[in-house]
């Protein structure tokens, strides 16, 4: 059985990280499974928008607490240049009033919930995965193709990355998820994932897990786990 490690590496540069993991196994991720629900996850959706207003309070975007402290974060280690934390692309497009658009049923409760709690959520298709899952400091080299990209733009050295034995799996820590790894309709086992540099937001992170655990299982069936993870709880099976 594989399993995701989080490297004495990571550790070293964030020894107050904490990680919040879902597993969602024998889950139906299809449109045609969730179409009698689409209205339900459309409002969850909008709803999470409307719950992440509360993050924005500051009159300068990057001031507010939760964009902040991943900046910070960002700071600490090798990234491409420009890139930013998932939660703070989404917290953008509520600012902008934008709005946040459904992609496919799983990505749309991660999303939903990653707005309510403003931390960063994503998440893989576990079935694609080469060996183990890591959470580390890349080589530099690790192949990585993103979502949306038709070339590949690899991991530097020194990055903060997710990786398997193939390649990384979502590059600058949670910026972006890679085609390999991503999930799909096809998705029968996936790999969910919350994280937190705030050691204030502990039980945020533990109600954000239990919502993305409970709201999987309604929507998607299948059997749920959850997993906290610290500088004490390193690696899981998966």
């Amino acid at each position: 059985m594989s399993k995701f490690i989080i490297t004495n590496e990571f550790w070293e540069v964030f020894p107050q990280a904490e990680i919040a993991v879902v597993l969602a196994k024998g889950i139906n991720n299809t449109m045609g499974h969730a179409e009698p629900v689409r209205g339900e996850l459309d409002a969850l959706l909008e709803k999470g928008s409307g719950e992440a207003v509360k993050f924005l309070t500051a009159d300068v975007f990057s001031d507010n607490k939760v964009i902040a402290v991943w900046r910070k974060a960002y700071q600490q280690f090798k990234t491409k240049k420009g890139v930013r934390c998932s939660i703070e692309a989404l917290l953008k497009r509520v600012e902008k009033g934008s709005g946040v658009g459904p992609i496919n049923p799983l990505v749309d409760i991660y999303n939903s919930v990653s707005l309510t709690y403003g931390l960063p959520c994503g998440g893989e298709d576990i079935d694609t995965f080469k060996g183990d899952l890591l959470l580390t400091k890349a080589e530099g080299g690790e192949h990585f193709l993103a979502l949306g990209d038709a070339d590949f733009d690899n991991a530097l050295p020194g990055e903060i990355i997710y990786k398997d034995e193939e390649g990384a799996v979502c590059r600058c820590w949670n910026w972006r998820d890679g085609q390999r790894t991503m999930l799909t309709e096809d998705t029968v086992n996936a790999f969910l994932i919350i994280e937190s540099v705030d050691p204030d937001r502990s039980d945020d992170l533990a109600a954000a897990a239990k919502s993305l655990a409970e709201l999987s299982q309604k929507y998607l069936g299948g059997e749920v786990e959850i997993h906290l993870m610290d500088r004490e709880k390193r690696e899981i099976d998966l």
